[in-house]
C-alpha cells in the first residue's frame, strides 16, 4: 500500500548541510508511492481535477503542472538541485549548452542593448552572437577574458550584459571573476559566467559576485556522455524572464536528460576530484615533453593565473590543451596516433577524449576571430576522463612518437 508522503519534507531537511549531501539528495519529491530514487514523469500534459482548475493552472494562479514544455516534476527536481549547488534563488533547465546562452539573452536583452563577450569562449557562442543575435540588433564586443582594464573600457551607455567563461574552452584563461562583477555592476551590467569547466563542485560564481551562472549539462553535470542539456541559475527575478521564453519558444530539457543529470550530480565531487588529480598529473608530465611547445593549464604554477585559479576554484578542472611542435599536421599526426583516448569534440566524460580546436569546436570561426581567441594550428585539447593514469600517459606517447 502507498504511503502519504509529505512531498516538503526532504527539502526542508536539507537546510545547512554539506555540498555532497544536496548533490545526492536535494530537490527530490517523493510521490505516495514512497520511491527512494527520483522519479521519472515521461508524460507530455497533466490532467486536471476540473475546468476551473486546469484555468487557474495556466493562469499561474495555483501551482501545479500544466505542461511538460515547462512544467515537469523530473526537470524541476534537476534545477532545484542546480540551484542548492550554485548557491542561486533558482534554476531553468534548458535543451543544450547553447540554449542556454540564447534563452538567457532573449530574456534579458533587446534590439539595440550592447553585450560584451570574452574573446575566448566556445566557438559556437561567438557565431551565435556574430551570425544570429547581431542581426535581431544585438552589439556585441569582445574584450580580451583576463584585462580588467579592456573590459572597463569596452562599456557604452547600453551595456547590458558581460559573458565570460571561466575558464575558457580550451586554454584554460581565467578572468577576477569578484572584480569583474564590481566593474559590470558599477555600469549597471549584469555579469553571466559560464561555469562548464568547473562546475559547481569546483568553483560557484555567485557567490564571488556574479548574477547568473550557466552550463552545458551536457559535460561534467552528466559525466557520462549520455545526453543533452544546459542550465542556467541566478535570482527568481531574472530566472522569471528566462522561464517565460523557454515556455513560449521551447527548447527545454527532456525529463528523461533530467534524469540522468540528477544521478550524474549525485557523483559530481568525486568524479571532478578524480578529473582534476589525473589532469594534474599528465599536465606536469606534458611539459617536460620536447615535442610540446606550450601546456595550457591553470594548475601548473607556469599558468599565468596559476595564482588566481587557486583564489576563486577548488581545484584545475579536467582540461588540458597544449601545442605541439611542427603546425597542424603534427597535431593530426599525435591525434591520429592515440588509441586508448576518443578522437572526439565532447568533454565531461569518464573516457578521455581528445581534439583539434581549430578544425573542430573552433573550426567555423574565421582565421581572425580564431587568432583573436588564441587558437592555434598546432593545438590540441585533451579532456581527462577516469581511466587509469599509466594508460593516459602511454597513449600520449604515442602522440609524441608520432611528431
Amino acid at each position: 500500500m502507498s504511503q502519504d508522503w509529505d512531498a516538503g519534507r526532504l527539502d526542508s531537511d536539507l537546510d545547512g548541510v554539506g555540498f555532497d549531501t544536496l548533490a545526492v539528495r536535494a530537490g527530490q519529491h517523493r510521490t505516495p508511492e514512497g520511491e527512494h530514487g527520483e522519479a521519472l514523469f515521461l508524460t507530455s500534459s497533466y490532467v486536471f481535477r476540473t475546468a476551473a482548475d486546469a484555468a487557474a493552472r495556466f493562469a499561474g494562479e495555483v501551482p501545479g503542472n500544466v505542461y511538460s514544455r515547462y512544467t515537469n516534476p523530473t526537470v524541476r527536481a534537476f534545477e532545484e538541485r542546480m540551484a542548492a549547488l550554485e548557491g542561486a534563488e533558482q534554476a531553468v533547465a534548458t535543451s543544450s549548452g547553447m540554449s542556454a546562452i540564447l534563452a538567457i539573452v532573449m530574456s534579458l536583452c533587446s534590439a539595440g542593448d550592447h553585450v560584451l563577450v570574452s574573446r575566448s569562449v566556445f566557438g559556437s557562442t561567438i557565431s551565435l552572437f556574430e551570425k544570429y543575435l547581431k542581426r535581431f540588433g544585438i552589439e556585441v564586443d569582445y574584450p580580451p577574458l583576463a584585462d580588467l582594464a579592456g573590459w572597463e573600457g569596452a562599456f557604452k551607455a547600453n551595456t547590458r550584459l558581460l559573458f565570460v567563461e571561466s575558464p575558457s574552452n580550451p586554454l584554460a584563461e581565467l578572468v577576477d571573476i569578484a572584480a569583474l562583477a564590481e566593474i559590470s555592476h558599477a555600469h549597471g551590467a549584469l555579469l553571466v559566467v559560464d561555469n562548464c569547466f568547473c562546475t559547481p563542485a569546483l568553483q560557484q560564481p555567485l557567490k564571488l559576485g556574479a548574477d547568473i551562472v550557466m552550463h552545458s549539462a551536457t559535460k561534467y553535470i552528466d559525466g557520462q556522455g549520455r545526453a543533452l542539456g544546459g542550465v542556467v541559475a541566478g535570482r527568481k527575478a531574472q530566472m522569471e524572464g528566462v522561464v517565460g521564453f523557454l515556455r513560449t519558444a521551447g527548447p527545454t530539457l527532456s525529463p528523461f536528460n533530467a534524469w540522468l543529470f540528477l544521478k550524474g550530480l549525485e557523483t559530481l565531487r568525486v568524479r571532478m576530484q578524480a578529473h582534476c588529480a589525473s589532469a594534474q598529473h599528465l599536465a606536469e608530465w606534458l611539459e617536460q615533453q620536447p615535442g610540446i611547445e606550450h601546456v595550457y593549464y591553470s594548475g601548473l604554477p607556469s599558468h599565468p593565473q596559476h595564482e588566481l585559479a587557486k583564489r576563486q576554484q577548488s581545484g584545475f578542472g579536467a582540461v588540458v590543451s597544449f601545442e605541439v611542435r611542427g603546425g597542424k599536421d603534427a597535431a593530426w599526426r599525435f591525434i591520429d596516433a592515440t588509441k586508448v583516448i576518443s578522437i572526439t569534440t565532447n568533454l565531461g566524460d569518464t573516457k578521455t577524449t581528445i581534439a583539434h580546436p581549430a578544425t573542430t569546436s573552433h573550426g567555423r570561426l574565421s582565421p581572425q576571430e580564431r587568432a583573436n581567441a588564441g587558437i592555434r594550428d598546432n593545438l590540441v585539447r585533451v579532456a581527462v576522463g577516469l581511466e587509469d593514469i599509466a594508460d593516459l600517459k602511454a597513449d600520449l606517447a604515442r602522440g609524441l612518437a608520432a611528431i
